[in-house]
């Protein structure tokens, strides 16, 4: 291995290594608790040193919720992936997706709360991102229901189930509903063939 490509992999795992901490950080504490000082002093590295992997906070946000985006689709997909039929996919698509949500909230707020400096529904978006909608898309697109367009009707439900998180999360709807409400969403919203 050459001295260049040393360096190339001593660089990766520091910058691996800050997305680690600051959402291991956020995760207990919450993104306040995340600052260049604070993830300094834990990786033990010094500010400058983190300032040459990221411009500040904003950018490690980012660099958090394509890794969170990169999850969310492998576990939307090995849902999906083991379910039986339209109904049953989207069933599973739906409680991944909240599952997700509830089992890692900073990693949720970086994905869709937090200004991480990515652009969505862009042509510039990134690919983890377009794929994380990707993998709605593929469970979601077969449901749409004639006349309606298959991204569109994504959208719709990506955003009910935003809704659902977000809100159950602060606790603005009771968790004992949780399951009742996804069946909901999922019986009235997606229009399943007859024989599904």
């Amino acid at each position: 291995m050459s001295v260049q490509e040393r360096k190339e992999r001593e660089r990766a795992e520091r910058e691996r290594l800050i997305v680690v901490t600051a959402r291991e950080l956020a995760e207990q504490q919450g993104w306040d608790a995340v600052t260049t000082r604070r993830l300094a002093e834990r990786i033990e590295y010094s500010q400058p040193v983190l300032y040459s992997h990221f411009r500040g906070k904003r950018e490690i946000i980012g660099a958090v919720a394509l890794e969170g985006a990169a999850e969310l689709a492998a576990a939307v997909r090995a849902a999906t992936s083991a379910a039986d039929g339209p109904r049953e996919r989207v069933a599973a698509l739906a409680r991944a997706y909240l599952d997700f949500a509830a089992g890692n909230p900073a990693v949720y707020d970086a994905l869709f709360q937090l200004d991480g400096g990515l652009p969505y529904a862009q042509e510039d978006t990134p690919e983890p991102l377009k794929d994380a909608f990707a993998a709605l898309l593929e469970s979601l697109g077969e449901v749409a229901g004639d006349g309606v367009h298959p991204a569109l009707f994504t959208e719709v439900f990506w955003a009910s189930l935003h809704g659902l998180a977000t809100l159950t999360r602060e606790g603005r709807l009771p968790r004992a509903e949780a399951a009742r409400r996804t069946e909901l969403l999922v019986d009235r919203l997606a229009v399943f063939p007859v024989d599904a």
